[in-house]
């Protein structure tokens, strides 16, 4: 080997190492970057909508405190006829269910204080709703201008002797359960006009004309509105008020 080789090979095994043998560096750098840890997000809290039961196309919210004044706890009659006693201008307020037992209750009782006009009634009347807006819509539409025509006056008050009340008819011992029992009647003792004068329901004297008007008007027209009608003259039980009710008698009507 001359001189010039052997400087090439010396120069050439000087630059191959062991490290650079045994451990190649590659071209491209393979080396890995540690990722940044994941950051784990808590879930957001799931909050509960309050329960809420329709009516008709509305959805209300149940409030536990006041069940009764949630109108999805009554039946679609009850609601349109609570619409229609503020559609006529009627001040009432929702009672608890009432449950005397013996059949005496009232699912959705209200208690009624004022008509429209601006009557009153006295004290506030206990009734089922359907009794209720259907004696409202009789002083609306024939009592109040029955008594306008005669007295030239409006009424300001309605003096009451029985809505509601667990009894029999006639307080008979062993009777028939009376329509009071269920909200479904209302007896009229006497009503104030605005003028100050007052209509008592009892029979009327011989010359007492106007008063007699009203008062047939009162057992006449209330017929259209209710199932009964009963006043002074049908017994001694009746003497000194109207009863009125709508029991459900099959069509017939009892207006004496």
């Amino acid at each position: 080997m001359n001189r010039r080789a052997f400087v090439f090979v010396t120069i050439l095994l000087s630059a191959c190492t062991t490290e650079s043998v045994m451990s190649p560096r590659p071209d491209v750098d393979l080396s890995l970057q540690s990722a940044a840890p994941a950051t784990v997000t808590a879930p957001a809290p799931v909050t509960v909508a309050p329960r809420t039961r329709l009516v008709g196309f509305v959805s209300r919210p149940l409030n536990p405190r006041n069940l009764m004044s949630q109108a999805g706890y009554m039946p679609p009659h009850e609601v349109a006829c609570r619409r229609k006693l503020k559609r006529m201008g009627v001040k009432y307020r929702e009672l608890a269910p009432i449950n005397d037992g013996g059949g005496c209750g009232i699912s959705h009782p209200i208690e009624v204080s004022g008509l429209s006009g601006g009557v009153k009634i006295r004290p506030a009347a206990k009734l089922n709703c359907t009794m209720a807006a259907t004696f409202a819509k009789w002083v609306k539409k024939d009592l109040a201008p029955a008594t306008r025509l005669r007295y030239l006056s409006g009424i300001s008050t309605v003096h009451q002797g029985s809505s509601y009340s667990c009894r029999r008819i006639n307080n008979r011992r062993g009777g028939r359960l009376s329509e009071h029992a269920k909200g479904n009647a209302l007896d009229i003792m006497k009503i104030t006009l605005k003028s100050g004068r007052e209509i008592d329901v009892r029979k009327p004297g011989l010359f007492a004309f106007r008063h007699r008007a009203v008062l047939n008007n009162v057992r006449g027209d209330a017929c259209k509105y209710f199932s009964t009608v009963l006043g002074p003259g049908y017994d001694r039980n009746h003497r000194d008020h109207f009863h009125f009710d709508m029991m459900n008698r099959k069509g017939r009507q009892v207006c004496k």
